[in-house]
């Protein structure tokens, strides 16, 4: 073989680059300004450079430790923390208390800045950190006293769970105590650029418990409803108002008890005796809506992240072994709340290596960060799942004050209870707060300064002065100290039915539906929750007369043994979904505000016709996004006459096959879904004031599915035409051309081309400094644009509000489908991901998993674990 010949040399042509010192021979040739703008632009593009370097040197310095070994005080012997390709981590341990002391650890080192904000929260402390723009807020919550309820609990709870939650608080500060902020979280060092000089506090106990107050909140039942009413009560009747919220359907929506009484105090499921109640509603002169409307512009003006209350629900069912491909029985659960980034729950399993005296735990499922064991899933023996039972727990109780410390009680004066707060202000001088509370409650019309007086006369038939007018006192359950916390670990450690009422009894706040299944092959239901008791002129629908302590609560609550709760039902199935527990002969007023059960009917007829589900059958239920107001609406819509043109029926023509379901791809869905917010604004938005408007969920599916049977009914006409009146087929009409055209400018002309995920986007925004108003700080803690289908009142429950458009307002939080037959078959999926940390691959990974419908295997047995281990650590004891 012959070597290459060398190359030859070339002369450069005409087109060709110059030589490298030709090119800065050039350069240096060049008119000064020309250098100079060009050292400029290299002197930014290095200084952009080194800036993005340190902000990546930033956002990944608070990302933990995840393998080899860690030096840990507290520890009583070697704990591992084993994680898989998700980050989520299975805890081994000797003890329980080194079990919540690690659980303490872990949550602190993914999510601490989440913790130390959510403590800041419930005790009115945000303004601390985020200054004057959270003060409102601060004032609301101080007057509550959520921290202060928390510190009363203490002492009620049983040792073992003030020893679990000492451990878990140990656990928190061994993970904090050598770390900077900056290495915590990097949400610290972007608020210290700002100027903010903060260190965080060692964790506490009560820190944990507090956290149960915001979520009782979140989920505290009918409070917006009282007010909506009342204030709806200036200008329509008692009828129309009535024809707002309508009855329950029990013939339609069967509740989740069929059957069953309270006997001698205590309920039967077989039992058939019962007893009702007859309350009524009082009428509101224009002082008591002003007083009222004002509050609710507080609570209307509360962050997401201390929670809404509205247009929150969730679903569950369970299965025996009948029913069940497995033979065993299966349980499904998915919790639906507000969306954020990160989101409200974090998987983790607990684990003994041996079941001992000193360690009982060996549980895996979703946790609350800041909160120690497991919330929703299994341990060895059971498995247990939520829904939010809804009852009515608040009342607004209407005050009458005299002078700023005496309120009136039939017909004398008692002094108000005053204490003060202070509240330290970032950049500000400390402010003081006075707050004050009945025998009610405390008075939530003093947050603000001008609600402390409204002017008017109260109703009474007593003369004379009236006084500095109204105030409105909160009564709510979970300002009654309470062993929540008990309750909790609790469901962690029972092995039967027995053991698990009895965890039950406890859960006082927020009360929720608990389903249950075993390894014996049981399944049951139990409602738990403090419930009060009320008087009969009271019915909890509509604010009272606190001076008539005749509308006061009787101080005792709906025994627990009274709750409904059923054993082994003969169907063989249980599903909650927010629909009345027990129909109107149950004896107790649980409450008057169900939501009217389309979801929970849906899932009960998809149980019935499957006959034996598998796990994955379980998990497809779950994502089933049949919209129920589409089967009574679209058959009107499609009656419609003398639509202008073939532009306005091509759009309507999507509807004449639609199967009625509502993928993110769907035409037909997106254009019902715009159709449905149309008709609602056109039909209400001129009869109701803005606050009362129709989010477009449950209710509004009952109240025009009973008025589309009246074609000239009142509500269809326009109250701003005054020379025509309107009919249903106008508004039908009205809606189905204004939906059409509102489409073509939103996405295209031809309606083959329409999604509905195109406008029902699923934007998962951090709380605190995702809401910052900082592009590129928004766009570092934020997760947004995911195109998802399912909607309001539809199983796969991702809730819009048509008063404010389509975006996602509420989603399911988590899925998961527990295997009572192999727990290493169970399947689970979070909303978001288990860190908190933005710069973490754990951050939103388990998103798109989630938005196609997917879940993850949910290993369990030490075995599983092991296989699906990606990295482990342990932590060791620090030499003493």
């Amino acid at each position: 073989m012959s070597e290459p010949s060398p190359t030859p040399a070339t002369t450069p042509g005409p087109d060709a680059d110059p030589p490298r010192r030709s090119r800065w021979q050039a350069f240096r040739r060049a008119p000064r300004p020309v250098r100079w703008a060009a050292w400029t632009a290299l002197g930014l593009v290095l200084v952009l450079l080194a800036l993005t370097a340190a902000a990546v040197v930033v956002v990944r310095r608070p990302l933990p430790q995840v393998d080899g070994e860690i030096e840990v005080p507290g520890l009583s012997a070697s704990v591992e923390v084993v994680r898989d390709a998700h980050g989520i981590a299975q805890v081994y341990a000797d003890t329980d208390a080194d079990l919540m002391f690690a659980q303490g650890f872990v949550h602190a080192q993914e999510r601490f800045f989440e913790m130390d904000v959510r403590r800041h929260v419930t005790a009115g402390r945000l303004s601390e950190i985020f200054g004057a723009e959270t003060l409102e807020t601060d004032r609301f919550i101080r007057t509550m006293g959520w921290r202060r309820v928390a510190e009363q609990e203490w002492a009620l709870l049983q040792p073992a769970t003030r020893e679990a939650l000492t451990a878990y608080a140990a656990g928190v500060n061994a993970y904090i105590a050598d770390r900077s902020p900056s290495r915590l979280a990097a949400e610290y060092s972007i608020l210290g650029l700002t100027g903010l000089d903060y260190a965080p506090e060692e964790w506490e106990p009560v820190d944990s418990l507090a956290w149960l107050k915001a979520m009782a909140w979140d989920l505290r039942g009918n409070m917006d409803a009282e007010v909506d009413r009342v204030l709806l009560s200036l200008d329509h009747s008692e009828e129309e108002i009535a024809a707002l919220w309508p009855d329950y359907p029990y013939d339609e929506h069967p509740p989740i008890v069929s059957g069953g009484g309270v006997v001698d105090g205590v309920f039967e499921q077989n039992a058939t005796s019962n007893a009702t109640r007859n309350p009524r509603r009082p009428a509101y002169p224009r002082g008591v809506v002003e007083a009222l409307e004002r509050v609710q512009d507080r609570l209307d003006a509360m962050p997401e992240l201390v929670g809404r209350g509205r247009g929150i629900g969730s679903n569950s069912w369970v299965v025996d072994g009948d029913h069940s491909a497995t033979g065993m029985p299966l349980l499904a659960n998915d919790p639906h709340l507000g969306v954020s980034q990160p989101g409200i729950w974090m998987q983790m399993g607990l684990h003994c290596r041996e079941r001992t005296a000193d360690c009982t735990l060996d549980t895996s499922g979703f946790t609350f960060s800041g909160v120690p064991g497991v919330i929703i899933g299994h341990n060895a023996d059971i498995a247990w799942g939520f829904t939010n039972l809804g009852p009515d727990v608040t009342d607004l109780f209407l005050e009458q004050t005299e002078g700023d410390d005496r309120y009136v009680r039939d017909g004398a004066t008692e002094p108000l209870e005053i204490r003060t707060e202070t509240i330290e202000v970032r950049g500000q001088d400390d402010v003081e707060l006075r707050v004050r509370e009945t025998v009610h409650g405390p008075l939530i019309s003093d947050v603000s300064p001008e609600f402390a007086t409204v002017g008017a006369n109260a109703p009474t038939d007593e003369s004379g002065e009236r006084g500095s007018g109204y105030a409105v006192a909160l009564a709510w359950t979970a300002l009654e100290p309470a062993p929540t916390a008990d309750a909790i670990l609790g469901l962690n450690r029972a092995s039967d039915w027995d053991e698990f009422r009895a965890a039950a009894a406890d859960f006082a706040v927020p009360a929720q539906n608990l389903v249950y299944a075993d390894r014996e092959g049981h399944i049951g239901y139990q409602a738990p929750g403090r419930i009060p008791v009320r008087r009969a002129g009271n019915d909890g629908t509509m604010p009272v007369e606190g001076w008539v302590s005749a509308n006061d609560w009787t101080g005792d609550h709906v025994p627990f043994d009274g709750l409904p709760s059923v054993l082994d039902p003969e169907e063989g199935f249980i599903a909650t979904a927010n629909q009345a527990v027990i129909d109107e002969r149950y004896p107790y007023l649980l409450t008057h505000d169900w939501d009217y059960g389309y979801r929970a009917t849906r899932i009960r007829e998809a149980l019935e016709a499957e006959g034996e589900l598998s796990v994955a059958e379980m998990s497809e239920l779950q994502l089933d996004t049949t919209n129920p107001m589409a089967e009574t609406l679209v058959p009107y819509l499609l009656d419609v006459e003398r639509l202008p043109s073939p532009y306005y029926r091509n759009a309507l023509n999507l509807l004449r096959d639609w199967d009625h379901t509502s993928p993110a791809d769907s035409a037909a869905a997106a254009y019902f879904n715009v159709v449905w917010r149309t008709l609602l604004e056109l039909t209400f938005h001129d009869d109701l004031r803005q606050r009362t408007w129709p989010d477009g969920g449950d209710r509004w599916f009952r109240v025009v599915s009973a008025m589309l049977t009246e074609p000239a009914g009142p509500w269809w006409d326009d109250a701003g035409t005054e020379d025509r009146v309107e009919t249903r087929d106008d508004i039908l009409r009205a809606a189905l051309i204004e939906a059409r055209d509102e489409l073509t400018r939103r996405q295209s002309r031809d309606p083959r081309l329409w999604t509905w995920g195109h406008l029902h986007r699923l934007n998962l925004r951090n709380a605190t400094l995702g809401e910052s108003g900082i592009k590129p700080v928004e766009r570092l803690f934020n997760r947004d644009g995911w195109e998802v289908g399912g909607g309001s009142s539809i199983v796969d429950a991702t809730s819009w509000n048509a008063v404010e458009g389509y975006e996602v307002t509420a989603a399911p939080s988590m899925r998961m489908v527990v295997s009572l037959a192999d727990w290493d078959d169970s399947r689970w999926i979070n909303l978001t991901g288990v860190s908190g940390h933005p710069a973490s691959s754990h951050y939103s990974d388990q998103t798109e998993l989630y938005v196609d419908g997917e879940t993850l295997p949910w290993a369990y047995t030490r075995g599983a674990v092991e296989s699906a281990a990606e990295d482990r650590l342990v932590l060791t004891p620090a030499a003493e």
